[in-house]
């Protein structure tokens, strides 16, 4: 049954292109649900094969995992990756029926991006500026650069120096599905990159032929959890601990612009958001920015107006 599973695993990757991320989650999730289809078969002495576990023992699966208490929007991932293996199974003619057919995924509210507010952006991206270490330049170029373009981590990390044009205060980054974008930057955030290039980064590097921004302390890539865990160390310094995830500046920038004055399309396309209505979600924060200042500065909008 695992190799089943990998096999499909390989299909996203070979023949849909998946990311190595996205083939980590569902290889997560369908071994657990490996585990769960392999006891409910030796339960009732069934040969442990994908054509044996049936839609009754799918329902079971899912009441498990809410009587775990997993949050609903987990269960909905899982069982859409479930859906997904299966139905790759019966185009291989591996199983006979879908056991996944017909039951529908649960109703989740789409959760509204974690912001926060400029001057929290201001004490967080002040924090590597208060230790002399020289990872700490390094570390205020990636907060200044996550901030003044709204990139993803996995899109920051994934920088080459040649990426970044400091110069021209502008870096390149390439999105979902190899999508190129140029971006601006503002110019403190150039000048913090361009001194962690002149005075850091060939102090990490090992390796003359690594094309990296940024690197850590073994000269290699930064990965995604290094970043974070980079971040958390800033977050609880700043006093901001449960605020802050590793796209909580991604989701800062697009706010902020929009409630600058920035027009959605604009905020799209710095997003590299194939779609406007990913992006629309943020109208909901401005527009309860303008119902808070509203509230606050209207006469009659106040409580006991006179």
């Amino acid at each position: 049954m695992k190799a089943d599973i990998d096999n499909f695993l390989n299909y996203l990757v070979v023949e849909k292109g998946f990311s190595g991320n996205t083939r980590e989650a569902y290889h997560n999730d369908l071994s657990q649900l490996a585990d769960f289809a392999e006891k409910c078969l030796t339960n009732r002495n069934a040969q442990h094969l994908w054509d044996n576990f049936n839609r009754q023992d799918m329902l079971s699966y899912l009441l498990d995992l809410k009587e775990r208490k997993y949050a609903i929007t987990t269960v909905v991932r899982k069982l859409a990756a479930a859906k997904s293996f299966f139905s790759f199974q019966v185009d291989e003619n591996k199983v006979r029926q879908n056991p996944t057919e017909n039951i529908e995924s649960p109703k989740v509210g789409k959760p509204l991006p974690g912001a926060i507010s400029v001057s929290q952006v201001k004490l967080l991206l002040e924090q590597p500026t208060k230790t002399s270490a020289p990872e700490a330049k390094r570390d205020r170029a990636m907060l200044e650069l996550l901030y003044a373009s709204g990139m993803r981590v996995s899109e920051l990390i994934n920088l080459d120096i040649e990426d970044l044009d400091c110069n021209e205060a502008q870096v390149r980054c390439f999105g979902k599905g190899r999508k190129e974008r140029i971006v601006p930057i503002y110019p403190q955030a150039a000048r913090a990159a361009g001194e962690y290039i002149n005075e850091i980064r060939h102090r990490l590097v090992r390796d003359e032929s690594e094309k990296a921004l940024f690197l850590n302390r073994r000269g290699e890539r930064l990965t995604r959890q290094g970043l974070w865990q980079i971040l958390k160390e800033y977050a609880r310094q700043a006093g901001l601990s449960d605020m802050v995830t590793p796209h909580t500046l991604r989701h800062s920038f697009a706010t902020h612009m929009l409630n600058g004055g920035a027009d959605l399309r604009s905020v799209q396309e710095l997003l590299g958001h194939a779609n406007i209505s990913t992006t629309q979600i943020y109208t909901h924060l401005t527009s309860e920015h303008i119902r808070k200042a509203y509230d606050s500065a209207h006469p009659r909008a106040k409580s006991n107006p006179r």
